[in-house]
């Protein structure tokens, strides 16, 4: 048992930590591939040297120790900190995770960098298992029989069995309501799709011109009111920035001035002063009691109308909901798409994050009725680890979403999806004109009173006049 145990140690300590340093060298652009690759090459070796030993040990009946206990180890290991974390490869009891398989830490210290958190699993079992079948293949090679403790090796093989399947059983519920992340590519992170054609700075944008001499001008770069509002309202602000601000485009500030950090942390800027103008759907009521909390008066002027939309695959043969029954969806009560003359499939539900735009309005359309708990998703951040936030929407056949028009069929041009008539009315533009589309929004340019900036109030009334609203209905959104 002696011998046994120095290989432990050996096979499963000192050669998985070398491997592991190795890892730490390679570079590529997949992660997951340049950790797992020499870890399973590392094992066979190991393997297949180790097989060379075995048949020599004096103590045969030990032989299932260093076969199978390194697996049954990290699999009980792995299923108690899935329990003890819920699953979330985010939690902090994971260091404790890898100070327990310390012979594999290089790689856990990067997985927690990367936000690769498989690996807490596959990096010990991968070694583990190439090491096993490598001995296994080496000795059926070879002919050799050695002879092992059947009960040990029984016992051993229900253990790891019953310890894979209960991490597992953690997994699966937790993919009910947490999404293998997306992420966000654009705009540091903040935006969901790409703005850059709308940025003031790109000599190429798409944002419209007026046909009609300027009635409106701010020449002096101080005096232009500071910018910023939701992902959807951005090509609308962008676009009266590019015809009222004086050569905006050259400016070195442009960026600051026509700014983009999203709905919560744009509201927020515009508390704290650093914005003076806020662009998107009506605050929620946090954010109204945040600006009461701090002893601001909101004025909220209208610039446009927007229909508030709820989509799905257009593969799905439900082409319109009642109000009723939207309430019915988000707040968990009708789960399947059978009932309302669907497909026999289970309903997954998107929403947005809390504070967010598209997020308050769904909260006014469901009143006093509880909305669930969102599906998530588990983002990496980088040189942060996993944080674990809303997830965004996924096309998938039996699945719902909701934002505002003209970001889903406008912005991100996503021919993929249907939009649903409300109690029989479409979002058409002539229903949103006419707000007999029932969720038809305003779209709002938002200041504090207490703003002393002379160029706010006239910017204002321009955005109201013709032209402004000429810059409104170009841009895809319905005038007022």
């Amino acid at each position: 048992m002696g011998k046994n145990m120095l290989q432990l140690f050996l096979y499963f300590g000192v050669v998985p930590l070398a491997i592991s340093f190795i890892t730490l060298i390679i570079t590529t652009n997949n992660f997951l591939i340049s950790t797992i690759l020499p870890l399973i090459i590392g094992g066979c070796i190991a393997g297949g040297i180790a097989s060379r030993t075995l048949p020599k040990s004096d103590d045969k009946r030990g032989l299932s120790l260093l076969f199978l206990l390194p697996l049954a180890y990290t699999a009980v290991i792995w299923a108690i900190f899935m329990l003890i974390s819920g699953g979330f490869y985010g939690d902090d009891v994971w260091l404790f995770y890898g100070i327990l398989h310390i012979a594999i830490a290089p790689i856990f210290f990067m997985t927690m960098l990367m936000g690769e958190g498989r690996l807490f699993l596959w990096a010990p079992l991968t070694y583990e298992l190439a090491f096993v079948v490598a001995i296994f293949i080496a000795l059926l090679i070879k002919s050799i029989r050695t002879s092992v403790n059947k009960k040990q090796v029984l016992t051993l093989i229900t253990v790891f069995a019953l310890a894979m399947g209960t991490g597992s059983a953690v997994q699966w519920h937790r993919s009910k309501t947490v999404l293998p992340s997306y992420g966000f590519e654009y705009g540091g992170g903040y935006s969901s799709t790409d703005l850059f054609p709308y940025y003031v700075t790109n000599p190429n944008h798409i944002l419209p011109k007026l046909e009609t001499a300027q009635t409106f001008t701010i020449k002096n770069p101080s005096e232009m009111p500071i910018l910023d509002g939701a992902e959807a309202a951005y090509p609308v602000y962008s676009a009266f920035a590019n015809a009222v601000y004086e050569d905006i485009g050259k400016l070195d500030r442009a960026e600051e001035i026509v700014s983009f950090t999203n709905t919560i942390y744009s509201y927020e800027r515009l508390l704290s002063g650093e914005v003076d103008i806020y662009f998107g759907a009506e605050p929620s009521k946090e954010q109204q009691e945040m600006a009461k909390q701090q002893g601001k008066e909101l004025v909220m002027t209208p610039i446009g109308k927007e229909a508030f939309v709820f989509f799905v695959n257009p593969d799905n043969k439900v082409d319109g909901l009642k109000v009723s029954e939207i309430k019915g969806i988000y707040s968990g009560k009708i789960k399947n798409w059978s009932e309302l003359g669907g497909k026999n499939e289970r309903i997954v539900a998107f929403q947005r994050p809390k504070n967010s735009g598209s997020q308050t309005l769904l909260e006014k359309i469901m009143g006093n009725t509880p909305i669930m708990e969102p599906l998530k998703e588990d983002v990496p951040e980088g040189m942060g680890g996993i944080i674990e936030q809303v997830a965004d929407y996924r096309n998938y056949d039996h699945s719902i979403g909701f934002s505002f028009r003209f970001f889903a069929t406008g912005m991100r041009n996503n021919p993929d999806i249907k939009l649903l008539a409300i109690d029989g009315i479409e979002p058409s533009p002539e229903n949103i004109a006419s707000r007999k589309y029932p969720f038809t929004a305003n779209l709002y340019a938002i200041t504090l009173k207490d703003n002393p900036k002379p160029q706010i109030e006239p910017f204002l009334e321009w955005m109201k006049s013709p032209q402004g609203q000429d810059i409104v209905g170009k841009i895809g959104y319905i005038k007022n």
